[in-house]
């Protein structure tokens, strides 16, 4: 999409999956880890192609759940990879206006002194601005439902709740302020949506692109905002047109 685009047709909140970074590494006869290495560098190349189309939010999924199934060795990589992420990176973000926040549990497993960091690090990049990065680590959307019904409930024993409704549901997510997604993307050429912002993209548009993360950059980025802002959103509505009279249900 052309830097110059109408600020109507730029999604507010994109999402992205990051896959591929094994199959990145497996094809160059390189160790997994070198593809998630690879991947820090699309990351930002990302950040830079956001800020560059105007979108405000950006949420990318780096630890899911179910990576704790992955070998140790792989787990710890990734913990610390992450870690050693913030403490380098985090100067380069301020210097963007990009505030960053983290979604997803924070209890154990997740070591302590990583939760200090991911904390001190939103605390840091509180005053920024131009655009909120969020950071899925140790995020499965499921887990964030159950959380919000848990509290929910809570809510409800102690009398500060009287009605359990999307909306009261909605406050009690992860990051009750977090938009819903316009666009979601996933690289690699998978086509599904692995347990990821089930809530928030409810509604939100989906490019699968075969391009492996670590080679993605801003003018794939650009390549997909450019899809997106081609479709005709309708959030359930419909349009009459002499082609489609006769449509079924569903959204269409």
């Amino acid at each position: 999409m052309p830097r110059s685009a109408p600020p109507a047709r730029v999604p507010t909140h994109v999402a992205v999956i990051m896959d591929g970074n094994g199959r990145w590494a497996n094809a160059r006869g390189l160790r997994r880890n070198a593809g998630h290495e690879a991947g820090e560098e699309a990351l930002f190349r990302t950040v830079e192609g956001a800020l560059a189309l105007g979108i405000g939010h950006l949420t990318v999924y780096a630890f899911s759940t179910e990576n704790w199934r992955r070998s140790p060795e792989e787990v710890r990589f990734l913990l610390d990879f992450n870690r050693s992420l913030l403490l380098r990176r985090v100067d380069e973000l301020i210097d963007r206006d990009v505030r960053v926040r983290f979604i997803g549990r924070r209890g154990r497993p997740v070591p302590r002194r990583l939760v200090d960091l991911i904390e001190r690090t939103e605390a840091r990049t509180a005053h920024c601005s131009r655009m909120t990065l969020r950071i899925a680590f140790n995020y499965g959307a499921r887990a964030e439902l159950v959380d919000a019904a848990r509290r929910a409930a809570e809510d409800v024993a102690a009398g500060t709740l009287r009605r359990v409704d999307a909306r009261s549901l909605a406050a009690r997510l992860d990051d009750p302020a977090m938009p819903d997604v316009d666009l979601l993307i996933r690289t690699s050429g998978e086509q599904r949506v692995s347990n990821f912002l089930l809530w928030q993209a409810a509604y939100a548009e989906l490019v699968f692109t075969d391009v492996l993360w670590p080679d993605f950059d801003e003018d794939e980025l650009a390549r997909c905002v450019a899809e997106y802002a081609a479709r005709d959103r309708r959030f359930g509505g419909a349009e009459d047109r002499p082609s489609d009279a006769d449509d079924g249900g569903g959204e269409g």
